[in-house]
């Protein structure tokens, strides 16, 4: 069924003048750092990925209003399917002005698909409906033909630019983390990474792999009660308390060598190593942690579709396909483990363990004389429970 705007909208958290606060910001994964549930999301998106899609629905958001278009139909992103299915409206394609008039805690409201001011209009687009979102993306795959092509295209020349990178490791820096012979995890801020990462905690607490995060997914390694080891990425999206955890700090810098991350850490007090490289974070992660000898290489999070790497928005991508070709046998990718598998235990189980359990507690107790002088004492207290309800039993019947 189509999700439509009524003309008065109530919005969760709204004033009685029916306004609620609006948070702005060009990237969502920034503004998702502070939106609130119940305030209106004010995004400059096009094609919004599933990623950014799971943390506004996790923001729960009143409605999510985008400058650019949620789908622009290059390939079938579904992002904006994920917002509207959990109840979120999407005013969409409203234009870049907006990010201009409205302003961070402004308190507006929406009718009819604008976003007023009072009486104000300060931008109207269009309300997307679910139905009409399912029919773009049909489209949207019969496109895809084109974008392979550009993939394929972007492969060939990120394959002569990184060439000694990726055969034979020429340009990867000396670290101090010890990585030889060891598994190690990269945590990509991917989908389902939080519910990936809880499900290899018995994996992590045995194997004790060395942890890399990469940007954001140094933070869900943090919240999930870890600390990392190796902290890989341009620095734009991981938190400055993660960055003072004591891990060792990998910046991603350009070819040439400018590293804009690099400033930020030196600020904080810590001095990183400089990878340049062509490619994205991710791949410097697995490249690096190949190059240093780990035995296994565990990826959560990480992009491994044609759709996941056109959600990243950049054709940079292509070098991850490259990358997972280098790697080869060594990469083990859970990402979608925690859908695959959730242990469960049965009350059988539990039954038979408490069954032993007792048993096990028994033979303890009646092997010295203190736990022998226990049993009697409560031998004689249940056999006098017995005698005293055989007596009632016979009492009210008699």
């Amino acid at each position: 069924m189509a999700l439509r705007m009524p003309r008065s909208v109530r919005l969760r958290g709204a004033s009685e003048t029916g306004t609620t606060v609006v948070r702005v910001d060009r990237r969502t994964k920034n503004l998702t750092k502070r939106l609130q549930p119940g305030e209106i999301a004010v995004i400059d998106h096009e094609d919004i990925d599933r990623v950014s899609a799971d943390a506004l629905v996790s923001c729960k958001p009143a409605v999510v209003v985008n400058a650019s278009r949620s789908i622009s139909g290059r390939y079938p992103n579904q992002g904006p399917e994920l917002i509207l299915g959990a109840g979120i409206p999407i005013i969409d394609a409203v234009g870049p002005d907006v990010m201009t008039a409205v302003r961070e805690g402004d308190r507006l409201r929406v009718a009819d698909g604008a976003l007023l001011d009072g009486n104000r209009e300060v931008a109207r687009g269009t309300v997307l409906e679910l139905d009409q979102v399912r029919a773009e993306m049909v489209e949207a795959r019969s496109a895809m033909s084109e974008q392979i092509e550009h993939f394929a295209t972007n492969t060939m020349d990120y394959l002569r630019k990184e060439r000694d990178l990726l055969i034979d490791g020429v340009g990867v820096p000396e670290v101090t983390t010890d990585i030889d012979g060891r598994h190690a995890l990269i945590v990509v801020r991917g989908h389902h990474y939080r519910e990936d990462l809880a499900i290899l905690r018995s994996y992590i607490r045995e194997y004790r792999p060395v942890l890399i995060g990469v940007d954001g997914g140094a933070d869900a390694i943090i919240e999930a009660g870890l600390v990392p080891d190796l902290v890989v990425g341009d620095m734009d999206s991981v938190s400055d308390r993660t960055l003072r955890c004591g891990a060792e700090i990998i910046v991603h810098a350009y070819r040439d060598g400018r590293a804009p991350g690099a400033e930020r850490v030196r600020s904080l007090g810590v001095e990183p190593v400089i990878f340049s490289a062509v490619g994205t974070s991710e791949d410097i992660a697995m490249l690096l942690a190949d190059d240093k000898g780990a035995d296994l290489i565990v990826a959560v999070g990480t992009h491994a579709t044609l759709e996941e790497f056109l959600d990243k928005g950049r054709s940079g991508m292509s070098s991850t396909f490259l990358t997972r070709l280098r790697v080869g046998s060594k990469l083990v990718d859970a990402k979608g483990v925690s859908r695959l598998y959730r242990p469960r235990i049965r009350t059988r189980s539990l039954a038979v363990v408490f069954f032993f359990g007792f048993l096990a507690l028994l033979a303890a107790l009646y092997a010295t004389p203190a736990g022998q002088a226990m049993l009697q004492v409560v031998g004689a207290r249940m056999d006098a429970f017995w005698d005293g309800l055989r007596a009632f039993v016979l009492g009210v019947f008699s």
